[in-house]
Protein backbone atom coordinates (compact mmCIF):
# COMPACT_ATOMS: atom_id res chain seq x y z
CA UNK A 1 0.00 0.00 0.00
CA UNK A 2 2.47 2.61 -1.24
CA UNK A 3 -0.11 5.40 -1.01
CA UNK A 4 -0.31 5.33 2.79
CA UNK A 5 2.41 7.95 3.40
CA UNK A 6 0.44 10.41 1.28
CA UNK A 7 -2.60 10.16 3.51
CA UNK A 8 -1.11 9.44 6.92
CA UNK A 9 -0.70 5.82 7.96
CA UNK A 10 -2.36 6.23 11.34
CA UNK A 11 -5.55 7.70 9.89
CA UNK A 12 -5.79 4.99 7.20
CA UNK A 13 -5.34 2.09 9.61
CA UNK A 14 -7.75 3.65 12.12
CA UNK A 15 -10.40 4.04 9.41
CA UNK A 16 -9.85 0.49 8.13
CA UNK A 17 -10.12 -0.96 11.65
CA UNK A 18 -13.32 0.90 12.42
CA UNK A 19 -14.92 0.00 9.08
CA UNK A 20 -13.88 -3.63 9.44
CA UNK A 21 -15.31 -3.83 12.96
CA UNK A 22 -18.59 -2.07 12.22
CA UNK A 23 -19.29 -3.30 8.67
CA UNK A 24 -17.36 -6.47 7.84
CA UNK A 25 -17.25 -8.27 11.20
CA UNK A 26 -20.99 -9.14 11.26
CA UNK A 27 -20.61 -10.77 7.85
CA UNK A 28 -17.66 -12.81 9.05
CA UNK A 29 -19.60 -13.92 12.13
CA UNK A 30 -22.46 -15.01 9.86
CA UNK A 31 -19.98 -16.93 7.69
CA UNK A 32 -18.45 -18.64 10.74
CA UNK A 33 -21.91 -19.63 11.97
CA UNK A 34 -22.77 -21.02 8.52
CA UNK A 35 -19.56 -23.07 8.46
CA UNK A 36 -20.37 -24.36 11.94
CA UNK A 37 -23.84 -25.42 10.75
CA UNK A 38 -22.34 -27.30 7.80
CA UNK A 39 -19.82 -29.15 9.96
CA UNK A 40 -22.33 -30.08 12.66
CA UNK A 41 -24.99 -31.17 10.14
CA UNK A 42 -22.50 -33.26 8.20
CA UNK A 43 -21.10 -34.78 11.42
CA UNK A 44 -24.61 -35.70 12.57
CA UNK A 45 -25.89 -37.26 9.35
CA UNK A 46 -22.60 -38.85 8.36
CA UNK A 47 -23.36 -41.29 11.17
CA UNK A 48 -26.73 -42.21 9.65
CA UNK A 49 -26.38 -44.95 6.99
CA UNK A 50 -28.92 -45.10 4.20
CA UNK A 51 -31.16 -48.15 4.12
CA UNK A 52 -30.00 -49.28 0.66
CA UNK A 53 -26.29 -49.12 1.45
CA UNK A 54 -25.56 -46.90 -1.56
CA UNK A 55 -22.24 -45.03 -1.43
CA UNK A 56 -21.74 -41.40 -2.39
CA UNK A 57 -20.03 -42.41 -5.64
CA UNK A 58 -22.85 -44.78 -6.55
CA UNK A 59 -25.44 -42.13 -5.75
CA UNK A 60 -23.72 -39.60 -8.00
CA UNK A 61 -23.61 -42.10 -10.85
CA UNK A 62 -27.30 -42.95 -10.40
CA UNK A 63 -28.28 -39.28 -10.51
CA UNK A 64 -26.19 -38.84 -13.66
CA UNK A 65 -27.68 -41.95 -15.24
CA UNK A 66 -31.24 -40.80 -14.53
CA UNK A 67 -30.51 -37.61 -16.53
CA UNK A 68 -28.47 -39.44 -19.19
CA UNK A 69 -25.32 -37.49 -18.33
CA UNK A 70 -21.95 -39.18 -18.62
CA UNK A 71 -19.11 -37.69 -16.56
CA UNK A 72 -16.39 -39.26 -14.44
CA UNK A 73 -16.80 -39.64 -10.66
CA UNK A 74 -13.48 -39.89 -8.83
CA UNK A 75 -12.21 -39.55 -5.24
CA UNK A 76 -10.14 -36.58 -4.09
CA UNK A 77 -8.26 -35.73 -0.92
CA UNK A 78 -9.53 -33.47 1.81
CA UNK A 79 -12.64 -32.98 3.89
CA UNK A 80 -15.74 -31.60 2.15
CA UNK A 81 -13.68 -30.73 -0.92
CA UNK A 82 -16.38 -32.09 -3.23
CA UNK A 83 -16.83 -30.28 -6.54
CA UNK A 84 -17.71 -30.63 -10.21
CA UNK A 85 -15.09 -29.39 -12.67
CA UNK A 86 -16.70 -28.54 -16.03
CA UNK A 87 -13.29 -28.27 -17.72
CA UNK A 88 -12.45 -31.90 -17.04
CA UNK A 89 -16.11 -32.99 -16.88
CA UNK A 90 -15.35 -34.76 -13.63
CA UNK A 91 -17.06 -34.94 -10.25
CA UNK A 92 -14.51 -35.01 -7.42
CA UNK A 93 -15.80 -36.47 -4.16
CA UNK A 94 -13.85 -36.19 -0.92
CA UNK A 95 -12.71 -39.34 0.82
CA UNK A 96 -15.46 -39.18 3.45
CA UNK A 97 -18.12 -38.89 0.74
CA UNK A 98 -16.92 -41.10 -2.13
CA UNK A 99 -17.11 -44.45 -0.34
CA UNK A 100 -19.47 -43.57 2.51
CA UNK A 101 -23.07 -44.80 2.57
CA UNK A 102 -24.28 -42.13 4.99
CA UNK A 103 -27.24 -39.96 4.03
CA UNK A 104 -24.96 -36.91 4.33
CA UNK A 105 -22.46 -38.34 1.82
CA UNK A 106 -25.21 -39.36 -0.60
CA UNK A 107 -26.78 -35.88 -0.40
CA UNK A 108 -23.50 -34.11 -1.13
CA UNK A 109 -22.65 -36.49 -3.97
CA UNK A 110 -26.08 -35.97 -5.52
CA UNK A 111 -25.63 -32.21 -5.24
CA UNK A 112 -22.39 -32.34 -7.23
CA UNK A 113 -24.10 -34.58 -9.77
CA UNK A 114 -26.75 -31.86 -9.99
CA UNK A 115 -24.03 -29.44 -11.12
CA UNK A 116 -22.97 -31.90 -13.81
CA UNK A 117 -26.58 -32.10 -15.04
CA UNK A 118 -26.75 -28.29 -15.05
CA UNK A 119 -23.64 -28.20 -17.21
CA UNK A 120 -25.01 -30.81 -19.61
CA UNK A 121 -28.26 -28.86 -19.96
CA UNK A 122 -26.45 -25.51 -20.44
CA UNK A 123 -28.07 -24.06 -17.33
CA UNK A 124 -27.63 -20.32 -17.89
CA UNK A 125 -26.68 -19.18 -14.35
CA UNK A 126 -23.93 -21.83 -14.28
CA UNK A 127 -22.58 -20.66 -17.65
CA UNK A 128 -22.70 -17.05 -16.48
CA UNK A 129 -20.86 -17.87 -13.26
CA UNK A 130 -18.15 -19.73 -15.16
CA UNK A 131 -17.73 -16.77 -17.52
CA UNK A 132 -17.33 -14.39 -14.56
CA UNK A 133 -14.52 -16.34 -12.88
CA UNK A 134 -11.58 -14.83 -14.84
CA UNK A 135 -13.15 -11.35 -14.94
CA UNK A 136 -13.72 -11.41 -11.18
CA UNK A 137 -10.10 -12.40 -10.52
CA UNK A 138 -8.78 -9.58 -12.69
CA UNK A 139 -11.21 -7.11 -11.14
CA UNK A 140 -10.10 -7.98 -7.61
CA UNK A 141 -6.51 -7.02 -8.49
CA UNK A 142 -7.29 -3.83 -10.42
CA UNK A 143 -10.21 -2.35 -8.50
CA UNK A 144 -8.38 -0.68 -5.61
CA UNK A 145 -5.41 0.69 -7.64
CA UNK A 146 -7.74 2.21 -10.25
CA UNK A 147 -9.94 3.81 -7.60
CA UNK A 148 -6.91 5.25 -5.78
CA UNK A 149 -5.48 6.60 -9.05
CA UNK A 150 -8.83 8.26 -9.66
CA UNK A 151 -8.71 9.88 -6.21
CA UNK A 152 -5.15 11.10 -6.80
CA UNK A 153 -6.17 12.60 -10.14
CA UNK A 154 -9.05 14.41 -8.45
CA UNK A 155 -6.66 15.71 -5.79
CA UNK A 156 -4.21 16.89 -8.44
CA UNK A 157 -6.92 18.70 -10.42
CA UNK A 158 -8.25 20.28 -7.25
CA UNK A 159 -4.74 21.28 -6.14
CA UNK A 160 -4.13 23.15 -9.36
CA UNK A 161 -7.32 25.08 -8.94
CA UNK A 162 -9.38 23.04 -11.39
CA UNK A 163 -12.92 21.95 -10.85
CA UNK A 164 -13.21 19.42 -13.65
CA UNK A 165 -12.31 15.92 -12.52
CA UNK A 166 -14.28 13.78 -14.93
CA UNK A 167 -11.35 11.47 -15.69
CA UNK A 168 -10.67 10.82 -12.02
CA UNK A 169 -14.36 10.17 -11.41
CA UNK A 170 -14.46 7.70 -14.29
CA UNK A 171 -11.43 5.85 -12.86
CA UNK A 172 -13.12 5.64 -9.46
CA UNK A 173 -16.35 4.38 -11.05
CA UNK A 174 -14.42 1.70 -12.95
CA UNK A 175 -12.66 0.63 -9.74
CA UNK A 176 -15.94 0.32 -7.85
CA UNK A 177 -17.52 -1.57 -10.75
CA UNK A 178 -14.63 -4.05 -10.86
CA UNK A 179 -14.80 -4.50 -7.09
CA UNK A 180 -18.53 -5.16 -7.28
CA UNK A 181 -17.94 -8.16 -9.57
CA UNK A 182 -17.18 -10.33 -6.55
CA UNK A 183 -20.60 -9.50 -5.11
CA UNK A 184 -22.20 -10.21 -8.48
CA UNK A 185 -20.39 -13.55 -8.62
CA UNK A 186 -21.68 -14.46 -5.15
CA UNK A 187 -25.20 -13.41 -6.16
CA UNK A 188 -25.18 -15.58 -9.29
CA UNK A 189 -23.75 -18.50 -7.29
CA UNK A 190 -26.88 -18.63 -5.12
CA UNK A 191 -29.37 -19.88 -7.76
CA UNK A 192 -26.72 -22.25 -9.13
CA UNK A 193 -26.24 -23.93 -5.75
CA UNK A 194 -29.90 -23.90 -4.74
CA UNK A 195 -30.92 -25.38 -8.09
CA UNK A 196 -28.31 -28.14 -7.79
CA UNK A 197 -29.69 -29.06 -4.35
CA UNK A 198 -33.27 -29.13 -5.65
CA UNK A 199 -32.20 -31.39 -8.51
CA UNK A 200 -30.36 -33.63 -6.05
CA UNK A 201 -33.33 -34.07 -3.71
CA UNK A 202 -35.72 -34.82 -6.57
CA UNK A 203 -33.33 -37.37 -8.05
CA UNK A 204 -32.67 -39.07 -4.72
CA UNK A 205 -36.36 -39.95 -4.46
CA UNK A 206 -37.20 -40.52 -8.13
CA UNK A 207 -34.16 -42.74 -8.72
CA UNK A 208 -34.87 -44.74 -5.57
CA UNK A 209 -31.57 -43.83 -3.95
CA UNK A 210 -32.96 -42.70 -0.59
CA UNK A 211 -36.29 -42.97 1.15
CA UNK A 212 -38.29 -39.77 1.67
CA UNK A 213 -37.17 -39.60 5.31
CA UNK A 214 -33.53 -40.07 4.36
CA UNK A 215 -33.88 -37.44 1.64
CA UNK A 216 -35.15 -34.97 4.23
CA UNK A 217 -32.12 -35.75 6.38
CA UNK A 218 -29.77 -35.27 3.43
CA UNK A 219 -31.65 -32.07 2.64
CA UNK A 220 -30.74 -30.67 6.05
CA UNK A 221 -27.07 -31.02 5.17
CA UNK A 222 -27.63 -29.31 1.82
CA UNK A 223 -29.64 -26.52 3.47
CA UNK A 224 -26.79 -25.91 5.91
CA UNK A 225 -24.38 -25.78 2.99
CA UNK A 226 -26.63 -23.24 1.26
CA UNK A 227 -26.18 -20.91 4.23
CA UNK A 228 -22.49 -20.59 3.36
CA UNK A 229 -23.42 -19.14 -0.03
CA UNK A 230 -25.78 -16.62 1.57
CA UNK A 231 -22.95 -15.75 3.96
CA UNK A 232 -20.53 -15.34 1.05
CA UNK A 233 -22.93 -12.92 -0.63
CA UNK A 234 -23.36 -10.96 2.61
CA UNK A 235 -19.59 -10.68 3.12
CA UNK A 236 -19.07 -9.60 -0.51
CA UNK A 237 -21.73 -6.88 -0.21
CA UNK A 238 -20.29 -5.64 3.09
CA UNK A 239 -16.79 -5.51 1.61
CA UNK A 240 -18.17 -3.55 -1.33
CA UNK A 241 -19.82 -1.10 1.07
CA UNK A 242 -16.54 -0.80 3.00
CA UNK A 243 -14.66 -0.17 -0.25
CA UNK A 244 -17.09 2.56 -1.33
CA UNK A 245 -16.92 4.25 2.08
CA UNK A 246 -13.10 4.27 2.03
CA UNK A 247 -13.00 5.82 -1.44
CA UNK A 248 -15.67 8.36 -0.49
CA UNK A 249 -13.70 9.36 2.61
CA UNK A 250 -10.52 9.79 0.59
CA UNK A 251 -12.33 11.97 -1.94
CA UNK A 252 -13.75 14.20 0.79
CA UNK A 253 -10.26 14.84 2.21
CA UNK A 254 -9.26 16.86 -0.83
Amino acid sequence: MIFIPLFGAGWIFYMLDILTLVIVLPGFLFALWAQFRVKTSFAKYSKVPNSRGISGAEAARKVLSSSEVNVAVVPTRGNLTDNFNPKTETIYLSENVFGSSSVAAVGIAAHEAGHAVQYAENYFPLKLRSALVPVTKIGSYLAFPLAIIGVLIEWAVYGFGGDGNNFGTVMIAIGITLYSLSALFALITLPVELNASRRAKRALVSAGILTEKETRQAGKVLSAAALTYFASLAVSLLYLLRFILIISSLRRRK
